[in-house]
């Protein structure tokens, strides 16, 4: 599992250096980035969107998960028990800037792909492929949010170190296919946290997290 814990140390060194220049930043500034992380939210969701909608082998699939992904997280109140707890290590928008990280630190084909490659060739080129982009991510969000986004690289790291303990088992499911629908409901949560961000609409996020699990219960399904 060296490859996850290289990933998941980038984003902690990441989030300290951030962390140091947040400190250094005056409101004014603050609320430049938080600007531009949210534009960056925005984009990133719509170019996953558009990249993977006409991949999609299953059009409605998307629409049905977000529905009832929603509707699942909001009767378990995801988003009222992550602020809650989010508001025991950070002031301000930690709840936001922490889901905003964890769906660009976990919910990518590098992030996905990379343990399971790990696991079952020893390869740890993807894993550090993405420990490089989130070292820069971190960077970033910390600089808006603060020390908090490192929290984000537990999450990473229970995520990876899941799948890598499942490769062999789950690899067969993981088809580009699944990582598609995956990727376009990804977008979407993405361009919903950019929203928020900006403070356009407040979508509840967290709330819709569980449509990520829609696409697996769907694919699992079709196979027998």
């Amino acid at each position: 599992m060296i490859g996850t814990i290289v990933n998941t140390a980038a984003i902690v060194i990441g989030s300290s250096i951030g962390a140091g220049i947040h400190k250094a930043l005056g409101e004014k500034y603050q609320n430049a980035m938080f600007n531009a992380m949210g534009l960056a939210a925005f984009g990133l969701g719509i170019h996953a969107i558009v990249q993977n909608m006409s991949l999609s082998v299953y059009p409605v699939l998307f629409i049905v998960s977000l529905g009832a992904g929603s509707l699942l997280g909001t009767l378990i109140n995801i988003e009222g028990k992550f602020q809650r707890l989010a508001g025991r290590f950070a002031k301000g928008g930690a709840g936001q800037g922490l889901s905003t990280a964890i769906l660009l630190f976990c919910i990518g084909t590098l992030s996905i792909l990379g343990p399971i490659e790990s696991a079952l060739n020893g390869n740890n080129t993807y894993l550090y492929t993405n420990a490089a982009l989130d070292f820069v991510s971190s960077i970033v969000l910390a600089s808006t949010y603060g020390f908090s986004i490192s929290l984000a690289a537990v999450v990473l790291f229970l995520w990876q170190g899941g799948i890598y303990l499942f490769a062999g088992s789950i690899s067969t499911l993981l088809t580009d296919d699944l990582l598609h629908e995956l990727s376009l409901v990804g977008g979407f949560l993405l361009l919903s946290s950019g929203l928020s961000i900006l403070k356009i609409k407040d979508n509840s996020t967290l709330n819709m997290l569980p449509s990520l699990l829609i696409p697996v219960l769907w694919f699992i399904i079709r196979q027998f």
